[in-house]
């Protein structure tokens, strides 16, 4: 009885046990059957040569500040860098000490900006399918949210990431006097879409019209696929001082693993950010990351554009995955940009027999079964829905393709080797 008691006073807050954690479900799905994973969003191969370098010659550095703790809100290096880099694109000249804070990667980045903003009682809107932690953490922070839910147009065999798009109807008639903020994701995860400017315009009408803060995760911002290109909402007249830009040093340097995020956007909300920030990120490597940004700068519009040649070798992975999925009998959504294809599934499900997975959706029981069966992983995009909307990502699997070319022919020829059988 008393153990009983201990653990109901001790057990965790309802709003973060409110679902099961996908990730580290099929995380361990990976360890069982160790399938080819085309699952979590992160590159399986070295960064490049240069950047490993940057932070090798950080840690051999003699200068002892680079071992230490750095300025609370980003290292003044990196920070300088990040300043001179975006003010350019953001058409602001950005402060480097008021406009910008570091935080310990993209997720610890979004978990300031929204717990530092949202209130208690304030709505959130978010476009979705979405990344899981938006929802988590708005509720974390006692708020509300309110889905809308990017619709296919009609349209012919092909698809791609543009043909999902927002209704304004809807969009309009999700703002109303509790609206604290959007959360706008583009490049979008996990379709690959690169909103257009008519759509981003509507939004930054109406967070003008509403007085609303725009939280833009831009964290694929260099990941865009000609002729698309990325417009940061930040840059569009009146919205530099009602938005907030997440950014990643992991997705735009293929080094996930570092954790070094940013936030970019007017002193006014970023000053309010800091109080929920640790002590300090790395040192080293904020260090290291601001010496390939010092590089970027000197070559952004050379072909030794280290954002230029990377887009280049994705581009080709990017057509590959499109083609084998087209090959097995999936129908792939193209991407615009990021680093996924997600695929229509259901062409495949007259070959397969679902049964003996238990899952309530579909493309989980799906993905369960070709991991298990056919030696592939993908992620079940009904994940990025609401309970609610979860039935829109049924029929949907998402594979990552930031892989090494190895494991992406591989996954080819398991394939084709399991559609042979059938």
């Amino acid at each position: 009885m008393e153990d009983a008691k201990i653990f109901e006073k001790f057990q965790l807050s309802s709003r973060y046990t409110e679902e099961p954690n996908v990730w580290d479900e099929y995380v361990s799905l990976t360890k069982e059957y160790n399938p080819i994973s085309l699952g979590q969003g992160f590159p399986d191969f070295l960064p490049s040569s240069s950047i490993i370098d940057y932070f090798v010659n950080t840690i051999q550095c003699e200068d002892e500040s680079v071992h230490q703790y750095t300025r609370r809100s980003g290292h003044p290096r990196l920070v300088k860098a990040l300043a001179e880099f975006y003010s350019v694109l953001m058409k602001q000249t950005i402060n480097s000490y008021h406009d910008i804070v570091i935080c310990s990667g993209g997720c610890a980045t979004l978990h300031s900006v929204i717990t530092g903003i949202v209130q208690e009682g304030n709505q959130v809107i978010v476009i979705e399918p979405s990344f899981d932690c938006y929802t988590k953490m708005v509720h974390a922070a006692g708020g509300t949210v309110k889905y809308i839910a990017l619709q296919l147009k009609q349209t012919n065999d092909v698809v791609s990431a543009a043909d999902w798009t927002l209704d304004f109807n809807e969009l309009q008639n999700a703002f109303n006097e509790k609206t604290k903020a959007i959360i706008l994701n583009t490049p979008h995860n996990p379709f690959g879409k690169v909103f257009s400017v008519e759509e981003l315009l509507e939004i930054s009408n109406l967070c003008k019209k509403w007085n609303v803060l725009c939280i833009s995760d831009e964290v694929y911002e260099w990941l865009v696929y000609e002729p698309k290109e990325h417009i940061r909402i930040a840059s569009l007249p009146g919205m530099w001082e009602r938005c907030i830009t997440v950014g990643s040093a992991g997705k735009t340097f293929c080094v996930t693993g570092w954790k070094v995020g940013w936030a970019i956007g007017p002193a006014h909300l970023i000053k309010k950010l800091q109080v929920e920030l640790a002590f300090s990120s790395n040192t080293l490597q904020q260090e290291a990351v601001a010496i390939a940004f010092e590089k970027e700068i000197k070559n952004m519009n050379s072909n030794e554009s280290y954002f230029k040649n990377l887009k280049s070798i994705l581009q080709s992975k990017k057509h590959y995955t499109v083609q084998f999925l087209k090959d097995v009998g999936m129908k792939p959504i193209i991407p615009d940009g990021g680093i996924f294809v997600v695929a229509d599934w259901t062409p495949l499900e007259i070959k397969i027999d679902l049964s003996s997975e238990k899952d309530v959706y579909k493309d989980f029981r799906f993905t369960k079964w070709f991991s298990k069966n056919v030696g592939v992983l993908g992620i079940p995009v009904s994940m990025f829905y609401s309970n609610q909307s979860k039935n829109l990502g049924e029929n949907f699997v998402r594979f990552c393709f930031i892989k090494k070319n190895e494991k992406l022919e591989n996954a080819a020829e398991a394939l084709k080797k399991w559609i042979s059988m059938k």
